[in-house]
């Protein structure tokens, strides 16, 4: 009798009968299944189990939801992965650490580590059909791992939301006849603000500002005292009351994300066929109109040039690591909670190549679009392009606004950027609040029976949260939480995940997963990857961001002590649920203290292996195994 079993996890000493379900159901024969020493005995003959045999964990497993279909996973992927990070931060990088020379270390650390992290996650997900947490019944001493990236991505979500909420002000602002960041002499602007027609290079040379820290532009008052309100706080201690027009647009993002993800991954699914699409359209057409602009082609070589003297130094190799693995969103638990709705067969070794390069193209491809922008700003103000470069808020909410307000057609230009904003921040957030929910719900049966009101607790919880960054010092809070809430901690834990999955599971072992599931066997240079590559990549990058750190300030504020204080808390909360989930966990087991190790470091489902002694991590075999 031909009998396949498929799923994604491995056999149990007991397993009932409605664990199991056949590929071939024409051989219909009533099984009444026990395994003892891979021998299964049925009513008419005694078979050997395959090696390859799977079973499924549990019932709810057979009835987990999966993707409508593989285009919304796709999109759901690289949605997360492209965000707003992708258009403040990597043009600007790559123009200061050498243009064109920037790439040769940032594809290097993507070859060797961002792609490999990428399909370790994928593949981890997708096999044993488990959010962040549960998915470390193969090592469970690393769970704590798990809630590590959940709480991080519960973090991210407090400020986050708070960026895609400016966003939505500015595209409700940019409905006018004019945009209102265009002159001075508006409630918000200082006795000080000045036409930006008036800054040329001999007055900022004069002041040796630069042009993009300059605070009495329109554009920048509007952003600062305008929308912010930083000029009525005097410091993170000074924060004030929220700003009705940001706490209802904060609602607004809220409520988007709470019906989208409500019902799961059949709706995200088909939300990301727009937030995921749309500012690849928007992002085109900036860059058309870009590179008409007087002064766009300066802006391009500036972003092009390639200095390789600047390979010379450590800070560019530390800033491609960084920004490798940040674009890539590695670590926040949201590949392995996307993947786990995959079906059991899919590719997900053809996904990880695709969606990680495409992310990367388009980080690259956006600075065509920022640096034409900025070339034609240097040419208006007749200044070099140092002098308009920069990254993060001031970029996007700032100079870029500027700059579009001085174009024909202002005001629908503004609404498609601020447009194509709100969209990379909408799809990256859903990601992150996905990877709480799922590794929520899928160790907690009681909130997976309860998914819409777990989300809008969830949901509503950010919101909360939120409301002290959108205050008038509210900066100051966002500053830090983006600051310490997923920086060396998220590097910390995927660190510990990357040596949980390749040394203490196995990578051999890993690779047995991925053949079950697609039919072949990582090659060789992804198994070295994941053993040996990925890990030293982390440990350098956690080292490296712990020496780069640096006293905390924003623009000429200087953090107080006790922020930093709180910073390191934040940051510390999430990072000790690994070493406190390991102690928990080792004392509850029972057994000599040999017998609660085995176990703490031994998959679930071969516990019965231990009671025989027969441990697979306690042989040198399984160390040297690649």
């Amino acid at each position: 009798m031909n009998v396949q079993v498929r799923s994604d996890h491995k056999l149990s000493p007991v397993v009932p009968l409605t664990q199991y379900t056949t590929v071939e159901k024409k051989d219909v024969e009533l099984i009444l299944v026990k395994e003892l020493n891979k021998v299964q005995y049925t009513n008419t003959a005694v078979i050997a189990v395959p090696e390859t045999r799977v079973p499924v964990s549990s019932s709810e497993d057979e009835e987990r939801e999966t993707w409508g279909k593989k285009i919304d996973f796709l999109l759901s992927v690289i949605g997360f992965a492209v965000d707003l990070a992708n258009i403040c931060r990597f043009p600007y990088l790559c123009y200061k650490n050498g243009g064109g020379a920037f790439l040769i270390p940032y594809t290097l650390f993507l070859v060797i580590a961002g792609m490999p992290l990428f399909y370790m996650e994928l593949a981890l997900g997708q096999y044993n059909r488990e959010g962040a947490a549960t998915v470390w019944k193969i090592c469970p001493v690393f769970k704590g791992v798990g809630y590590t990236v959940i709480i991080i991505a519960l973090y991210v979500g407090f400020y986050y939301n708070v960026i895609i909420a400016w966003s939505l002000y500015y595209l409700f602002a940019s409905f006018t006849s004019e945009v209102p960041w265009l002159r001075c002499g508006n409630p918000w602007n200082s006795p000080d603000c000045i036409d930006p027609k008036l800054l040329n290079g001999c007055v900022l040379l004069g002041n040796e500002t630069k042009y993009s820290k300059y605070k009495i532009t329109p554009a920048a008052e509007y952003y600062e005292r305008g929308v912010l309100h930083l000029h009525e706080s005097e410091g993170i201690h000074d924060l004030g009351p929220p700003q009705w027009q940001l706490v209802l647009c904060l609602l607004v993002v809220v409520f988007i994300l709470y019906f989208t993800l409500c019902k799961g991954v059949k709706t995200s699914g088909k939300v990301v066929y727009i937030t995921a699409t749309m500012p690849y359209v928007v992002l085109f057409v900036l860059v058309i109109r870009g590179i008409t602009l007087p002064g766009a082609m300066d802006g391009i070589r500036a972003y092009l040039h390639v200095d390789l003297k600047r390979l010379n130094n450590a800070t560019v190799w530390i800033d491609a690591a960084t920004q490798i693995f940040y674009s890539l969103g590695a670590g926040f638990g949201v590949l392995i909670a996307f993947a786990s709705y995959n079906k059991f067969d899919n590719n997900c070794y053809r996904d990880a190549i695709l969606t990680s390069t495409i992310n990367c193209v388009t980080s690259f491809f956006s600075g065509f679009a920022i640096f034409s922008v900025l070339g034609y700003m240097a040419y208006m103000h007749g200044v070099n392009i140092e002098d308009v470069a920069t990254e993060g808020p001031g970029l996007v909410f700032i100079i870029y606004p500027e700059a579009i307000s001085t174009l024909p057609g202002s005001t629908f230009w503004s609404i498609v950027f601020f447009l194509m904003l709100l969209t990379l921040g909408i799809d990256s957030s859903m990601g992150g609040m996905e990877a709480i929910i799922t590794g929520l719900t899928d160790d907690f049966k009681i909130l997976k029976r309860n998914r819409k009101l777990f989300t809008f607790v969830t949901a509503f919880g950010t919101f909360l949260v939120a409301l002290s960054c959108v205050t008038n010092g509210g900066i100051y809070v966002l500053t830090l939480l983006d600051s310490f809430s997923a920086g060396t901690s998220i590097l910390f834990g995927v660190l510990i995940e990357a040596i949980g999955v390749s040394w203490f599971y196995g990578v051999d072992r890993f690779s047995e997963d991925i053949e079950r599931m697609m039919g072949f066997k990582p090659g060789l240079y992804w198994r070295l990857c994941w053993k040996f590559v990925s890990p030293a990549f982390l440990l350098f990058v956690v080292i490296a961001s712990i020496v780069k750190m640096e006293t905390l300030t924003y623009d000429d504020y200087t953090f107080p002590p006790w922020a930093s204080l709180i910073g390191w808390g934040i940051t510390m909360s999430s990072m000790l649920f690994v070493p406190a989930y390991a102690i928990y966990k080792f004392l509850v087991v029972r057994g000599t203290f040999k017998e609660r190790l085995a176990y703490c470091i031994t998959p679930e489902n071969e516990h019965h292996l231990v009671a025989e002694g027969n441990v697979r991590q306690f042989k040198l075999k399984h160390w040297l195994a690649i």
